[in-house]
């Protein structure tokens, strides 16, 4: 033990450390790595909020979380090894994928940042997909731009680049306009072969825009395409500053590609092989299958996007997964405290998801939508959480917990079934990951059953995406000559870790295929709360 300690403390002091600072929905995390082992983390809690119908982070909120979570991290590290950090191998920055940034000549954000979870871009998302014969969802940056264009907004001449989130923390920190190739992959196209955005498909963007006559082509408000193990830039010290209020980082770090969310969760899963996959469990939740050839034709519920070095990937999102069941959860702690019980939120959890196992398999016939945003894979372009029962429904704890969980997989397996039934795609094992993995057993039961395939856990799971951008810096660093993303995984980081698999149980997979059947006909209760509710 005491030889483990000392070799942290001269990779800390060394320089040696590799660190990951992912910008995730609700919480903002940084893990300081040595030899793949966290030896440090910090974190800050934050909320997306509507602003004139977008929903959006503001700048002060995205560089305090920033701070406040390194801070926190650095803090732990003086607590423990009693050392103050002033130099780190590698950094690397993710963020959820998608959305909207665009920034002038002088770096001034012209409209606030539009994320991920705006569905207000849907003409624009149809009119590329059939240009483009590719399907381009809501999210991705290039519909935020196109719907921008054809609303006519005011902001549009004066663009000199436009980003993502990680890429925006990326420039900040590093000057750099940068982009790993899987957060490229949802802002446009990628072009497998050329490991660039699609040549062709730019070159239709600019002719559709033509008569608009914008100062700008399209490529050149892109950020620079990146592949995993590429430098990107270095710490500047002005972007040493930004991140460390104490000043005591040095300038002059080497900083891997930022990447996305779903990057980082095929990283933290080991599944960047073909044939594997993976399912990230949040605020939204994404499966992802890296896939073996084309699909064989274009699918509005199924993203085309790429791991972080350059393989295509079928790619299932839901807007919606935990805020309802969060919500829920947080109405039973208010009433445990009323009752006068101080509850361990922890605790709560793991009772109440584990009173799911004891129910009906169908969740007894109740039927829930926790749809706090719009969604895409069931053509809902608002949210209204929504839950309904009939007099000859079960209610009780267990099914109502049930039901919450599957509902919160419901548009999920909607997608996955196009992959699995319609194009026969191979799946040789999905790896788990996201909090609702942290109770043991349920949520492996709910996603195998959901997805009627082997769900495994690694120990790992836990870490999340800043674990997996910190392996994703330290591979940038630490890879040996021509040695593969795969192969590193493979050999250096998974080689030695345990994971649990569960396969299906039949009677839930049942269970929830009768829960699906519910759910796709009462899709028209959830169409009219939207229509008519006036919440």
């Amino acid at each position: 033990m005491q030889t483990n300690i000392l070799k942290i403390k001269q990779a800390i002091t060394g320089g040696e450390t590799s660190l990951g600072i992912e910008f995730g929905s609700t919480r903002i995390k940084a893990v300081l790595i040595d030899n793949h082992e966290t030896i440090a983390s910090g974190s800050y809690e934050w909320e997306n909020f509507l602003e004139d119908g977008i929903w959006t982070y503001n700048l002060v909120d995205i560089i305090t979380g920033l701070q406040t979570a390194y801070s926190e991290m650095k803090q732990e590290v003086e607590r423990n090894y009693g050392i103050t950090i002033r130099k780190i191998g590698s950094i690397g920055f993710s963020a959820m994928m998608h959305g909207y940034m665009a920034f002038d000549s002088t770096g001034e954000l012209l409209v606030p940042f539009r994320t991920w979870r705006n569905s207000t871009t849907g003409v624009a998302a149809k009119e590329l997909t059939d240009q483009f014969q590719f399907n381009i969802p809501e999210r991705w940056s290039i519909a935020h731009l196109y719907q921008a264009i054809l609303n006519e907004e005011k902001h549009l001449p004066r663009i000199d680049c436009i980003t993502t989130l990680a890429g925006y923390i990326h420039w900040l920190l590093t000057g750099n306009k940068a982009i790993g190739i899987g957060d490229a992959s949802g802002m446009f196209p990628i072009d497998e072969s050329t490991q660039d955005y699609n040549e062709s498909m730019v070159k239709k963007f600019d002719e559709l825009i033509a008569t608009k006559g914008y100062p700008w082509k399209l490529k050149e408000i892109l950020p620079k395409v990146y592949i995993s193990g590429e430098q990107a830039g270095e710490l500047t010290e002005i972007g040493a500053k930004i991140l460390d209020r104490s000043r005591n980082l040095q300038p002059g770090t080497p900083i891997c590609p930022p990447e996305g969310d779903a990057g980082t969760g095929m990283v933290a899963t080991n599944s960047v092989r073909k044939r594997t996959g993976n399912i990230s469990v949040g605020t939204s939740v994404f499966a992802m299958i890296v896939l073996e050839k084309e699909l064989s034709k274009v699918y509005p519920e199924i993203d085309l996007v790429t791991t972080p070095n350059g393989s295509p990937v079928g790619m299932v999102h839901a807007n919606n997964c935990s805020s309802d069941l969060n919500a829920w959860l947080g109405l039973f702690r208010e009433f445990s405290e009323a009752m006068g019980q101080k509850v361990d939120i922890n605790k709560l959890f793991e009772v109440m998801l584990n009173k799911a196992l004891e129910a009906d398999p169908d969740g007894g016939g109740l039927l829930s939508y926790g749809y706090f945003s719009g969604e895409n894979i069931t053509g809902l372009e608002k949210g209204r959480p929504l839950f309904v029962r009939s007099p000859e429904s079960q209610f009780n704890l267990a099914n109502f917990m049930r039901t919450h969980l599957f509902t919160a997989f419901g548009a999920l397996k909607i997608g996955m079934g196009i992959l699995t039934k319609e194009e026969n795609v191979a799946i040789d094992r999905i790896l788990a990951h996201g909090g609702l993995f942290k109770t043991p057993l349920v949520g492996q039961k709910i996603v195998a059953a959901a997805m009627n395939a082997p769900v495994s856990v690694m120990s790992t799971a836990g870490e999340g995406g800043a674990w997996g951008m910190a392996i994703l810096a330290s591979y940038m660093m630490n890879k040996e000559q021509k040695e593969s993303l795969e192969d590193f995984l493979d050999k250096k980081v998974f080689e030695e870790v345990d994971g649990q698999e569960i396969y299906p149980d039949q009677v839930d997979v049942k269970g929830f295929e009768a829960f699906i059947e519910r759910y796709r006909k009462g899709l028209v209760i959830e169409q009219a709360a939207v229509d008519n509710l006036m919440l």
